[in-house]
């Protein structure tokens, strides 16, 4: 299947580790220009570098905090000045946080909100116009399939994932007529450098990583983690014109493990 990125510009959030990393190797390797943004000047230069080799696309990182209103206006003015557009904007940036609803404060509550669900909603308020003007454009949003049905002890990742996906559904149909098709990706176990930082506190590495992976993925239907390369292959598609009938889904990339499709 040809998912031809040639002459677009995309921009990804938390772009130098796990899905958002993929998702921009994948970009490039369909020939968009990428900015990766994340906080870490050091790691993101390395992930860009990592990203480029062998790849004719450009991949330039931006720092940026997204839960810093300042630095996202900077990072989407420096994307426009360096590629003149924003095509496809990938909002990704994020982490689990969850506990029980008694254990949350109003502070925690907050910056989770800041980080998945503002954090998209001010990115996309900034590129939106430019998609509008030049009649094409992709956002797509990574939230979680305990969005559409919470478990016990899920809170703010449940509900800031659940606006997420409202947020997704209503801007949809806002830009529809635009030619901004809008998306998100509902996200289950993935491999991610979070998931190794708790298998090192956990363990005391008296396991493998994989025997971590291998224990903690055998409730899952398909029976494993999943890797974040198999998320940017949806994300490419979904970026590219083989899926310009599809806006305001909200798709599982679970294993099976979620309860509602």
């Amino acid at each position: 299947m040809n998912l031809d990125l040639n002459g677009k510009n995309a921009l990804v959030t938390g772009g130098s580790d796990g899905i958002g990393k993929a998702a921009a190797d994948r970009l490039a390797g369909a020939g968009a220009n990428v900015i990766i943004c994340a906080r870490r000047t050091d790691h993101l230069r390395n992930a860009a570098e990592q990203i480029s080799n062998g790849k004719t696309s450009k991949i330039l990182p931006i720092t940026c905090d997204v839960t810093k209103p300042e630095d996202i206006k900077n990072a989407v003015s420096e994307a426009i000045r360096l590629f003149g557009s924003v095509d496809i904007l990938v909002n990704n940036a994020g982490r689990s946080s969850a506990g029980h609803f008694q254990e949350i404060t109003d502070d925690l509550w907050q910056e989770d909100l800041d980080l998945k669900l503002m954090g998209a909603i001010r990115f996309s308020r900034l590129v939106a116009p430019y998609m509008k003007e030049q009649g094409w454009g992709r956002i797509i949003n990574i939230t979680t399939p305990g969005g559409k049905a919470p478990g016990p002890a899920s809170v703010p990742t449940s509900v800031s994932r659940a606006a997420g996906i409202a947020l997704t559904k209503e801007m949809s149909l806002d830009y529809a007529k635009d030619g901004i098709l809008i998306n998100t990706i509902c996200v289950g176990l993935i491999k991610s450098a979070q998931h190794e930082r708790t298998w090192l506190s956990e363990n005391k590495k008296q396991t493998t990583l994989d025997e971590w992976y291998a224990k903690n993925g055998s409730n899952i239907p398909i029976g494993r983690f999943g890797e974040a390369e198999e998320v940017a292959d949806l994300i490419v598609f979904l970026a590219s014109d083989r899926a310009s009938y599809i806006t305001g889904t909200a798709i599982n990339v679970d294993g099976g493990s979620s309860a509602v499709t």
